[in-house]
């Protein structure tokens, strides 16, 4: 090993369950990666196909040094235990199915970094990749493009672990470490940790990240899901996320999302609340829902530039600035939370309604 690979400039770490199908990508679109010295540290959390074995015949010949390490099941457990294990001053996380078209992009987003640190004059900064959904087909989606470039802001709750983190290891140790206490959302609250010590970068590359799991499950359907979870971890109702097994199974296990169950769940769990918790939960949903609403006005300039053929991030948001100018400000009171609450629960009482409806006629 050389001296560059034995003091990396990056360690980028990657969490793997059950990912047999998609390591040897990993592994090609990093050997692409050129100017720039890294280690590859993959922790597994106990997969029970071939991943393991599919890794160390990669490793063999892989120009970057790789360590395997093993740790009990769970993505923020799984990301801890890499960083630890790593061994370079700034970190990458990285999900097993994420590429790189440009074979400069970790060089490129170090540089970035680096100007960005030595601009501010301290290391509480963390970059992310612009998002790039790669599909199945290549028909374009007005749905991918919304996720695309909503994926490109740095507002609450739009970095996730897909679009690639990349930070000190400073920075990483005071904002972190990623949080163990659930089996998902891992990513979300370490965003939401930088965002609150320190700030976002747009590094200047583009992710090429697996869309199968939303086309197989179905992307409004997951999204949907996605949403009532973000909601009840916001406003601390953990307990709701931890009753349902398999939020989210294997990728090599998916299949169409049905959200009869989950919201049978949700419904049996909020009815067994005594009615002052009852309200305080659609109180603090509609107060969550109020603050997110900008993402309707966001969906409005997304669809536009959609149909226009603007690359994602790059057009105009007018809708999201009339919103946050005007809307944001005649909403931000009691009866604007109110209002939300109460269009919710309608919502969530519909949407109840409506899965049941096409179970049984799926049963029939």
């Amino acid at each position: 090993m050389d001296r560059a690979a034995a003091h990396p400039e990056i360690s980028v770490i990657v969490p793997v369950y059950n990912e047999a199908g998609v390591v040897a990508g990993l592994f090609r679109t990093l050997a692409e990666q050129s100017g720039v010295a890294f280690e590859l540290v993959i922790c597994d959390g106990g997969s029970n196909d071939a991943t393991v074995a599919k890794i160390w015949a990669l490793s063999e010949d892989a120009p970057f040094p790789v360590s395997l390490i093993h740790s009990g099941k769970g993505r923020g457990r799984q990301l801890n235990e890499g960083a630890t294990a790593s061994r370079g001053d700034t970190l990458l996380f990285l999900h097993a199915d994420s590429s790189f078209a440009d074979g400069q992009a970790l060089r490129n987003g170090l540089d970035a970094l680096d100007a960005a640190v030595a601009e501010m004059g301290n290391e509480r900064l963390a970059g992310h990749f612009s998002l790039r959904f790669i599909r199945q087909c290549d028909q374009s989606s007005p749905g991918f493009y919304h996720y695309e470039c909503k994926a490109r802001l740095h507002r609450r709750e739009c970095t996730h672990g897909d679009q690639g983190l990349l930070l000190r290891r400073s920075f990483f140790n005071e904002a972190g470490p990623f949080d163990e206490s659930l089996p998902i959302l891992e990513d979300t609250r370490m965003a939401e940790a930088i965002r609150q010590r320190g700030s976002w970068l747009l590094l200047p590359a583009e992710i090429r990240t697996s869309a199968r799991r939303f086309e197989t499950e179905g992307l409004a359907a997951r999204q949907t899901l996605n949403a009532v979870i973000l909601n009840f971890a916001a406003i601390g109702r953990e307990e709701f996320i931890l009753e349902i097994p398999h939020i989210y199974g294997s990728q090599d296990r998916s299949r169409l999302l049905q959200l009869y169950p989950f919201f049978n769940s949700f419904r049996r769990q909020i009815k067994a609340l005594p009615r002052r918790d009852r309200r305080r939960l659609w109180h603090d949903t509609g107060a969550y829902v109020r603050a997110n609403a900008w993402q309707l006005a966001l969906a409005l300039d997304t669809r536009r530039n959609f149909r226009r053929g603007i690359e994602p991030g790059e057009g105009s948001t007018p809708c999201l600035a009339f919103y946050d100018c005007y809307l944001d400000r005649l909403t931000d009171n009691p009866a604007g939370r109110l209002a939300a609450a109460l269009l919710v629960y309608c919502w969530f009482q519909l949407s109840r309604l409506g899965s049941s409806l096409r179970h049984i006629q799926r049963e029939q």
